[in-house]
């Protein structure tokens, strides 16, 4: 494993079984042969439609849901963990070292708790300090970083607003001093002056911090302005991944452009034409043959029916699952 990458994943699925019967039981592929790469230090962020596996692959890299094919290593410089085969001290270990960014800060906190001991508790369940007192020490240099006030620390959680509620999750998430962590679409249940706000103080974090994040979104104008790199994700595959500005500048996949062009433009004059997708995203349990988005495609031939693309590397760091990428260059 290359000690330039904090996470990667070699044909990582992670898949449910369903149905009642026992013999007639189907497979819910949520996430199926993701074979990605995050730098560390990156700002790394996943898009999407609902539906397309992005939260599904940050639970399996955090170790909450079983990976049933593939691999996932992480790296830190420090240790190295085979995600798919962590238990007892490593598994232990490795939750101080990557922790996870709720949705929603309103039901991620317990409403019967002081701020101090909900920042408190993973040290507490961890053993990460020897005293009461060393734990308050630690929980008060990490609320000063997420700008939170001493007194807050003796308030509950009804007493705070959004943003300031999604502060006390970041604390929570950082007061183990992690090296990796995920935000399940953070901002998405706050204002927009509140997001902004929530943005940058993960970026100053990550300065301060040396973090790597996996930022999962489906906001493409925040993703613009936070990721360093992104990776589009349909139907629990990779479709096409490349360094922000580069994405957004010339999308190579239709799904890609497809995202793209639904983006609202402030400038009144941009004649942009939006371009619908027909149907909805095929079922995990019945995947049809061929490339997974073909069903939805405008572009779709018989070859995208039958034989799933395999990833092209189009240029440096840009790379795109697709049959028809080149000839579609100027498509809109």
């Amino acid at each position: 494993m290359s000690s330039e990458y904090l996470i990667q994943t070699r044909d990582l699925s992670v898949g449910f079984p369903v149905g009642g019967q026992l013999f007639n039981r189907r497979v819910l592929k949520a996430v199926n042969h993701v074979t990605l790469d995050i730098p560390k230090g990156s700002f790394f962020g996943v898009v999407g439609e609902s539906g397309s596996g992005k939260t599904t692959f940050g639970r399996a890299l955090l170790n909450a849901v079983p990976i049933t094919g593939g691999s996932a290593h992480y790296d830190d410089g420090e240790v190295n963990y085979d995600l798919g085969d962590l238990a007892g001290a490593d598994l232990k270990e490795y939750r101080r070292r990557a922790q996870l960014i709720f949705q929603d800060p309103y039901a991620a906190l317990s409403p019967r708790m002081t701020v101090r001991d909900i920042i408190a508790e993973p040290l507490e369940v961890m053993g990460l300090c020897k005293s009461r007192d060393e734990v308050d020490e630690r929980v008060r240099e990490v609320a000063a970083m997420c700008r939170l006030n001493i007194e807050h620390l003796r308030r509950f959680p009804h007493a705070f607003s959004g943003g300031q509620r999604q502060r006390i999750s970041i604390a929570r998430a950082l007061v183990s001093r992690p090296r990796f962590v995920i935000a399940d679409e953070s901002v998405a249940a706050l204002d927009v002056s509140i997001q902004a706000d929530i943005l940058n103080l993960l970026k100053s974090l990550q300065d301060e911090m040396g973090l790597t994040y996996l930022f999962i979104s489906h906001d493409l104008s925040v993703v613009a302005h936070t990721c360093d790199h992104v990776a589009v994700m349909y139907l629990g595959q990779i479709m096409e991944s490349a360094p922000t500005r580069q994405l957004f500048e010339a999308p190579r996949h239709p799904y890609t452009k497809a995202l793209f062009s639904a983006i609202p433009s402030l400038d009144p004059d941009d004649k942009g034409k939006v371009q619908r997708l027909e149907g909805e995203i095929p079922s995990p349990t019945n995947r049809p043959t061929g490339c997974q988005f073909h069903t939805r495609c405008p572009f779709a031939t018989d070859l995208c029916r039958q034989k799933e693309p395999e990833m092209e590397i189009c240029e440096a760091g840009h790379s795109v699952s697709c049959h028809r990428w080149q000839e579609l260059q100027t498509a809109v």
